[in-house]
């Protein structure tokens, strides 16, 4: 009896290591490619803010050509101020830190009940919605990411257009927060 001829296992691994980098490099390539597509156009449409009529009504109302003359856009800050100043980063640091410290004391009760503890806090009863009876890690992190991301977007939002409460849901944020921190210190600890 004849055996077929096996390629040497080393051979496989080149082979198919091969065929995984390309693989992984044209996602890195087309998410790449995404990402500079939503800067491109996301600069489109930023670009001009007022369209100019139609040429040909242009040209009737004036009987010929008008020259529009270019104003750099860096000269038309209106109101005066920019948009991320101190004052907004440093808010967005501090609701930044409470929110992932609230993540982090959450986990305590997941670590009091992995541990068998009893008497002591070892499920979470207040933010059960967000972070879930038992925490995993991932979730907790991932609920502070959302809950930062989220009031540092609404507070740019809300400073870009000049509203006086653009602070707002940054300090909500941090309130919320360190309200869980004390909590989950005083109960878990």
């Amino acid at each position: 009896m004849i055996m077929p001829i096996k390629p040497a296992p080393t051979a496989n691994r080149k082979r198919g290591a091969v065929q995984q980098k390309p693989a992984c490099k044209n996602a890195i390539i087309q998410s790449l490619i995404f990402a500079m597509a939503i800067l491109i156009l996301s600069g489109v449409c930023f670009g001009k803010d007022d369209l100019p009529d139609a040429p040909s009504t242009v040209a009737a109302e004036t009987n010929g050509f008008t020259v529009e003359p270019v104003v750099p856009r860096s000269t038309l800050n209106i109101g005066g101020r920019r948009p991320i100043d101190l004052t907004f980063v440093s808010l967005a640091l501090i609701s930044t830190g409470s929110s992932f410290a609230d993540s982090y004391t959450t986990l305590f009760a997941r670590e009091n009940w992995l541990a068998g503890k009893k008497n002591v806090c070892n499920m979470e009863v207040e933010s059960a919605y967000l972070y879930g009876t038992h925490p995993t890690v991932g979730r907790a992190y991932a609920v502070a990411s959302v809950k930062s991301a989220g009031s540092i977007l609404a507070a740019y939002y809300l400073h870009r257009h000049h509203s006086k409460f653009w602070s707002l849901p940054l300090i909500a944020n941090s309130a919320i927060s360190l309200q869980g921190v004390t909590q989950n210190m005083i109960q878990c600890n």
